[in-house]
This record gives C-alpha cells, structure tokens and sequence, in this order.
C-alpha cells in the first residue's frame, strides 16, 4: 500500500487518523454562493434521475417491494426512503460520475441528504451544503482506492457509504469526533461486487441504496454516541488494508485548495455506462462527417475503438442480449453513435440492438496512449472508421461531453432533467426544477411524490 497518512505537522492538534483528517478538512471548507448554485443543478439531476428510474423494470420491482412493506401510511425512515431512491437514481444509468474516484456520488449523497433533510425540516442551504460534504467525502476516498480496486469493486458501492454519512452528519448537526464515527462505520459497511455484470443482475442498484442508507444509518447512531474505528481507512485491518491492494492514502488529502470536488464531477449527456461516452461523443461525429459526404453508414467495413483498460474491462461485450448488456457494451454505443440519429433510451431496446447487431461484431477494442495513460484524470476515446473503399475517417475526444473540461450548459442540465421527469410521469416537470434550482436561496425542499 503506497502513500502515507498526511499529518499536519504544523498544527500540535491536528487529527491522528486519515479519517479524522478528512473530517476536519470537510467541515472547515469554505462554501460560495457558487459552490450552492453547482450543487443545487446536481441535486436536480439525481432527483430526475430518481424519479425516471421508477419507470423501468428494476424500478418497478423496487416500488412493488417498497410497497409490499409499507402499507397505509405509516411513518416512513429517512434511511429506508434513502436506500429506495437511491436504488432508483442508478438505474438508467445517466447519473453523474466524478472521474478521478470512478465514483458516482449523486445517486449515493443527493438520495440521504434529500430523504434526511426533509424530514428533519432543513432549508435548501442546509441541504446543498450537506451535498457537497457528501461528494468530498466519498470522492476523496475512492482517489484513494487506487486502480486495482476497481477491476473487483464497485467504488460507487464502497466509497459510497462515506459520502452518505458524511452529508448526514451536516444536516444531523454532528461534531467532529460525531462525524469521525460516523465515518469509520460507514466504512466498515463498504461492500459491492462487479461479479453481476456477467448476467446482467440488478445488483448494481442495490449498491446504491446500501450506500446511501449505510451511512445515514452510521451517523445517525454518530448521534446517539456510538462509536466507530477512527483508522477504518489506513488502519492494519481497514478498508484500504482488505481491499485495494494499490491504495493511495495520500490521494485523500491531496490539493486542498482545490473546488469542492462536487465541481469536478461529470454529468452524463448519454443513457450508458460513462466509459462508453468518450467514443459515443466520436462515433456522433463520424456519423455526421458521413452524412456530410453523402456516405452510407453501410459503406463501415471495420470500427477501432481506442481507450484505456478500465474502459474495456467494464464495458468490453460484442454480444448485448438486453438493455442493460447493452448499456455496458463499447461495441453496442459506439454502433448505435454511428448508425441512429440520437444516443437515447431506445438505442439500447430490443430493435436499435438488432440494428447494430452486425456492426458491433466488427468493432475492435484497444487499450492505448495517449487515454490509458491520461486515465482516470481524463476519460479519452479515439473511433477510427475503416471503409469498404479503402478510406478512413477518425475522431477522438481527450475528455467526454459533459466533463468539468467540456460542461452542459444550464440549459443541456435543464432540458435533461425535464426529459427524465416526463419519463418519470411527472406532470408539471419545470414546477419542480424551479423548486430545486431556487434551494441556493434557503428555500422548502419540495415534495417529490416519490412513493
């Protein structure tokens, strides 16, 4: 394990733990009106995407399931509510992602702020900064994890739980030794295994609502006084100890001055995994550079594909059977980028699959510079077409649409949320986003109707 903890050798006082350290820095971080507008248009993206998520099929299971053990109106748990919408907020796979930490913090920390926040009455401030305590949180540690984690762990699902406590305890009032507990036992709750995307199971969500309910559950006890390891981190039987075999423990504390990294985080213009978004944004612009030249999509003999490993080792399937296989298959995106008009739900259904079926079979995949080198500080892809006739056409993009270095704008962030609402049957959807974009001023959280 690299790396050491970080001890501020200047200030007599300052925490022994890397957990402590994390602690302090978050809680001490100054917040701008800008940092409250940037988190209130991730809020609004997370809760879009929860609300559409009820309109899918592991959504549907979610909702029967919630139902069958809440009938009536009895009094709802904001961390059961938290585990429901955060389960939902990553089905549709179309939720933000911070690059550096692989980790995909909304659907984690927006999901317990909101549920935890309503409940307890807090005011729109209170909330976004909350949020962005949480994404700090769990994304400093997932820069901590160290690639090899990766290949077997769900970051989301294990640095998740930090962010989630850490967001709770903004908005359950905790102290600094509260908050430390809170942590260190969210951190032992760390758990989530790539092992499903072999079948396609709906596990994945699952991770999400554990995330978010593990660490409102730890700092709601924080609360009580209980207590957690204050070393969970760096500890000799901790989370970097048991999982990540080339931690980075000095990632966690790195470029303090730096934007609350709730700044530095993607929002995905495309309904897939992230790692496919890089060659979608190119295999859009060869598609165009096509029809500007008169040329067929029919006339594509061979599809190269570079990137970096992580890219493949996620999202490497020739053969997508169903949506979600779909949804995480380079060779599926890419096709679909290049042969439909527009990247949206349906490109993954049964008939976009059956369209790109064949050329998918003649995508390649290559692991390559300059993007294996650049990742995860930068999310890179290169499409080179192959002609029948000979010709080449190549396209590449250094960051994805929708990067800190290549934004939405407001309007793009707006006209997202609006679309995942309407999926979501949500009637009056502008009302809402109003609602939640008007949170940087102290306004009510607005009642989202979720179950």
């Amino acid at each position: 394990m690299s790396g050491s903890v970080m001890r501020a050798s200047e200030d007599p006082a300052a925490p022994a733990t890397l957990t402590g350290q994390l602690a302090r820095y978050i809680r001490t971080k100054p917040v701008s009106r800008a940092d409250l507008d940037a988190a209130a248009f991730f809020t609004l993206d997370a809760l879009a995407n929860t609300l559409a998520g009820r309109n899918s099929a592991p959504g549907r299971v979610l909702l029967d399931w919630w139902q069958a053990g809440h009938p009536g109106n009895q009094p709802v748990e904001p961390a059961s509510l938290s585990f429901l919408a955060g389960a939902l907020t990553h089905i549709l796979e179309t939720d933000d992602l911070h690059r550096e930490s692989v980790v995909h913090p909304g659907c984690v920390v927006v999901p317990a702020a909101w549920a935890l926040g309503a409940a307890r009455g807090a005011d729109g401030k209170a909330l976004l900064t909350a949020i962005l305590h949480g994404f700090e949180a769990c994304t400093r540690v997932g820069m901590g994890v160290g690639a090899e984690h990766y290949r077997i762990w769900h970051n989301t699902a294990t640095c998740g739980p930090f962010g989630s406590a850490m967001a709770a305890a903004h908005l359950l009032g905790l102290d600094e030794a509260q908050s430390i507990n809170a942590l260190g036992n969210a951190g032992s709750q760390a758990a989530g295994l790539w092992q499903f995307l072999e079948t396609g199971a709906m596990t994945k969500h699952l991770h999400a609502g554990h995330a978010a309910e593990a660490g409102m559950k730890a700092a709601e006890l924080a609360s009580f006084g209980f207590t957690g390891p204050p070393a969970i981190l760096e500890g000799e039987k901790g989370f970097f100890r048991a999982a990540c075999p080339d931690a980075r423990p000095d990632q966690v504390m790195a470029e303090p001055d730096a934007l609350w990294q709730l700044r530095r985080t993607s929002i995905k213009p495309w309904p897939s995994c992230r790692h496919t978004h890089p060659a979608i944004d190119a295999g859009e612009e060869l598609r165009d550079r096509l029809a500007a030249e008169t040329r067929s999509a029919e006339e594509i003999e061979t599809v190269k594909v570079e990137t970096y490993r992580a890219a493949l080792d996620v999202c490497d399937r020739p053969v997508a059977t169903t949506d979600y296989e779909a949804k995480f298959s380079l060779q599926h995106a890419v096709s679909a980028a290049l042969l439909r008009p527009v990247v949206d739900f349906e490109a993954f259904g049964d008939a976009a699959r059956a369209q790109c079926a064949a050329l998918a079979t003649r995508v390649t995949l290559e692991a390559a510079d300059p993007f294996a080198c650049a990742y995860p500080n930068a999310w890179g892809a290169r499409v080179t077409l192959a002609l029948k006739d000979g010709t080449q056409h190549v396209a590449e993009r250094t960051n994805a649409k929708g990067d800190p270095e290549a934004p939405l704008s407001d309007g793009d962030m707006i006209a997202k949320a609006r679309m995942l609402m309407r999926h979501g049957a949500i009637a009056d959807p502008d009302r809402l986003i109003e609602a939640i974009l008007a949170l940087p001023d102290g306004g009510e959280l607005p009642d989202l109707h979720l179950v």
